[in-house]
């Protein structure tokens, strides 16, 4: 799952979601470094992607990309599938999208000084772009899949990954929400034994 899916799985915990958002810029045993509850989140975040990278849905939204994207299928859907949390944001959360963004932009801007270099740079451009909003629209993934061919210096070819978007629209919805739902059941009962 990409940043919105992390955050939102965090709930209303402010250290599970700055753990959960920051969590692949924190390698290894650097974790233990963080507040106990930001640690957490970061562990929370490795459960979520281990489930996920194992899934049967997510490996069946794979086999649609990997012809053509071979190991960058699995970002891929990671980003197509926030695109559908975003775009379908008023069946999971009742708080409207821009202000669930806003909120959590101020949260980090909050805690500036505990995130890693790596969101301390980038996090200027989360927030003049608003990332996390534009994930609602397809233009918005554009960018998004645009952004992470460029940092592959241009060996993905992932900004080509809208086309599969739109050609596969209605089945990359339908595993989306199918597999969402397992994994919000799978993220609950994570959180209880934290």
């Amino acid at each position: 799952m990409n940043f919105l899916a992390h955050i939102y799985l965090s709930g209303e915990d402010p250290e599970l979601k700055i753990g959960n958002f920051i969590a692949d810029s924190v390698k290894g045993k650097k974790f233990l470094e963080y507040p106990e509850r930001i640690a957490q989140g970061i562990t929370l975040h490795r459960k979520i992607d281990a489930y996920t990278d194992s899934h049967e849905i997510v490996k069946e939204s794979m086999a649609k990309l990997s012809p053509k994207y071979g190991r960058y299928s699995a970002v891929i859907v990671d980003i197509l599938y926030d695109h559908f949390l975003a775009a379908n944001w008023t069946r999971y959360s009742d708080t409207p999208l821009d202000k669930f963004t806003v909120d959590f932009y101020g949260l980090l801007n909050e805690n500036y000084e505990i995130l890693p270099q790596r969101i301390q740079n980038f996090l200027p451009y989360m927030i003049r772009d608003n990332w996390l909003l534009s994930y609602a629209s397809i233009s918005g993934i554009g960018n998004v899949l645009s952004g992470m061919n460029r940092r592959t210096k241009n060996r993905s070819k992932m900004n080509f990954a809208v086309i599969e978007l739109e050609q596969y629209y209605t089945d990359f919805d339908r595993e989306f929400h199918a597999f969402f739902e397992e994994l919000e059941l799978f993220t609950k009962n994570e959180m209880r034994n934290l």
